[in-house]
């Protein structure tokens, strides 16, 4: 590439050279040719007037000392007629090309010849100027051709292994300007082509790490299912009871599911619908409450009832699903569900009686992998609030010690529709 574009400048210099130092080596040439003649003339006319002059004020003729003017450079040939008289100096030049000029007077006629050296030498001084120039302007031209190839492809090479690795899957930006517009245009694309392939894989990863985290949790719940009724085996009533707890747990999972794959679609207006919280917290005391009791452990329902809210009956299921599983896992002692209801959302707490959350972690408790166990994932509270705001709602932190975490619900839909409406909680 730098080759390339070093032969191409030296090529257009070369040209440019050329159609310019031809016309004005011409021009040189044709110049001192008029010069050298004259100059022949000058000194034919003043051989004539000289000797006129003399000739009027009375003074002798003196031609030869008259004709000495005219050699004032070497090889000059002069002839003098006066009165029909002619008187010659010098040496005729021989050669084929001669300059020869006259100039007449009253009484005089002088005829100059000079060698064509005359002009040649011009000539010669002329031409050496003009390569000399030439010469110049192609060393110019190619510095300049160094430095601008140096300039050009140097860019070209960066923008070309910026290309190949992201071809290969490097997606770091380039970072780079050159102060060329049209090359700093490619490193833009370049660098905005980088950064969306990097938020699609990071986007790929997390979706990943998000669908085995909410995965995770009916599936734990399914397992204790499938559990109690290897328990209950010889109960055949019991059997029934937990597999069409296992039934709804399946149902619960393939909603997850379909959750998942609706995070790659636009939300469908209208989906949120009013729902009875007594119903969801009553599915959620049935999943877990067997989970609590092999733990020695208790989960109890107080506050309102017959409250209704706006939302999807399977995200709430998975946001407060997460928040006993968190109490399950972090907390410690009775784990309490308190329904209550705000002029704008209706409200449903999750509290136990542990150590809640460290002062250090409080916040950043909904942030993406932020746990307070080393082997925690931390993603439920963020996944739990990201749900929740999905569906016009959110997830705060009550109290950190012991740990009180409140979902908030909206009573009312927004004006706009399905659009997120306000909601009423702790900040």
């Amino acid at each position: 590439m730098r080759r390339r574009l070093l032969f191409s400048t030296l090529a257009v210099a070369v040209t440019a050279v050329v159609l310019f130092g031809l016309p004005l080596a011409f021009v040189l040439t044709r110049l001192q040719i008029n010069a050298a003649h004259q100059l022949v003339q000058r000194d034919a006319t003043t051989v004539a007037r000289t000797l006129q002059n003399r000739l009027h004020s009375g003074l002798p003729i003196d031609i030869a000392d008259a004709a000495s003017a005219a050699r004032s450079l070497p090889d000059r040939f002069v002839s003098i007629s006066q009165d029909g008289r002619r008187t010659r100096f010098g040496t005729r030049p021989r050669g084929v090309d001669t300059i020869a000029a006259s100039a007449t007077t009253r009484n005089f006629r002088v005829t100059v010849v000079a060698d064509d050296s005359v002009a040649s030498e011009g000539v010669t001084e002329a031409l050496a100027l003009t390569c000399s120039l030439a010469l110049l302007a192609v060393g110019v031209a190619v510095a300049l051709a160094i430095l601008q190839a140096r300039r050009l492809a140097r860019p070209l090479q960066d923008l070309a292994g910026a290309a190949d690795r992201l071809g290969s899957g490097d997606a770091r930006p380039l970072g780079r300007r050159y102060g060329i517009a049209e090359l700093d245009r490619v490193a833009e694309g370049l660098d905005g082509s980088a950064q969306r392939i990097s938020d699609m894989l990071a986007a790929e990863r997390e979706f990943a790490s998000d669908a085995s985290h909410q995965l995770r949790t009916p599936l734990t719940a399914l397992s204790m299912r499938l559990e109690e009724m290897l328990a209950a085996a010889d109960e055949p009533a019991v059997v029934r009871e937990e597999g069409a707890a296992a039934l709804v747990q399946t149902e619960r999972l393939a909603d997850v599911v379909s959750q998942l794959l609706g995070r790659t679609r636009s939300p469908a207006v209208g989906s949120r619908k009013r729902l009875s919280i007594d119903d969801v917290v009553a599915q959620q005391v049935v999943e877990w409450d067997p989970a609590f009791r092999r733990k020695n452990r208790k989960l109890e329902v107080t506050g309102d009832k017959n409250l209704r809210a706006y939302g999807r009956s399977g995200t709430l299921s998975q946001v407060i699903a997460t928040l006993l599983d968190n109490a399950f896992v972090h907390g410690a002692g009775t784990v309490t569900m308190r329904t209550s209801q705000t002029p704008k959302s209706v409200v449903i707490e999750v509290r136990d009686e542990g150590k809640g959350v460290p002062a250090e972690l409080v916040p950043r408790i909904f942030e993406r992998n932020v746990s307070s166990k080393p082997g925690g994932t931390g993603l439920g509270l963020a996944l739990a609030r990201r749900i929740a705001v999905a569906d016009g709602g959110n997830v705060v932190l009550v109290r950190p010690r012991p740990a009180v975490f409140a979902v908030f619900l909206p009573r009312k839909l927004s004006r706009g529709g399905d659009g997120p409406p306000v909601v009423a909680g702790p900040a």
